[in-house]
């Protein structure tokens, strides 16, 4: 348990049409599909970290862009906080590389936004993902 917010970033990159998610295989939300990210290292900066995750997670360098949004994740188990992160979203384009889940994701693809309610996502994606691909 954490006695206060725990800074994070998410990558959203689109590519033909198609948003690139990860299978989380660890907690927090772990089976679920999201945007590829993970916390901040000390020292890391925002963007750094959002890079580095996507390459740990799905191999695929990146040229990361303007923020996108800021969210939060908070689990609760009755009244004790379990974990509190702050996500903030970042537009990515890609760079190069070959898509294969790595470190902690236990699979990566891209899907189509039509068809990202037929998978199991962590909640809210649908409605960031909907919302940021708009803009």
């Amino acid at each position: 348990m954490h006695s206060k917010p725990i800074p994070a970033v998410s990558a959203l990159i689109v590519k033909d049409g198609k948003v690139l998610l990860v299978k989380r295989g660890c907690e927090p939300n772990r089976g679920l599909w999201s945007l590829p990210g993970g916390s901040i290292e000390l020292g890391e900066t925002a963007r750094e970290a959002v890079a580095r995750e996507v390459l740990e997670e799905t191999g695929l360098t990146i040229e990361v862009g303007e923020p996108a949004g800021v969210h939060d994740v908070i689990s609760r188990e009755g009244d004790e906080i379990v974990f509190h992160y702050v996500v903030i979203t970042f537009r990515a384009n890609l760079v190069s590389g070959t898509l294969k889940a790595r470190s902690d994701a236990a699979d990566a693809r891209w899907v189509s936004l039509a068809e990202l309610g037929d998978y199991a996502i962590t909640p809210g994606l649908l409605k960031r993902v909907s919302r940021l691909t708009c803009q």
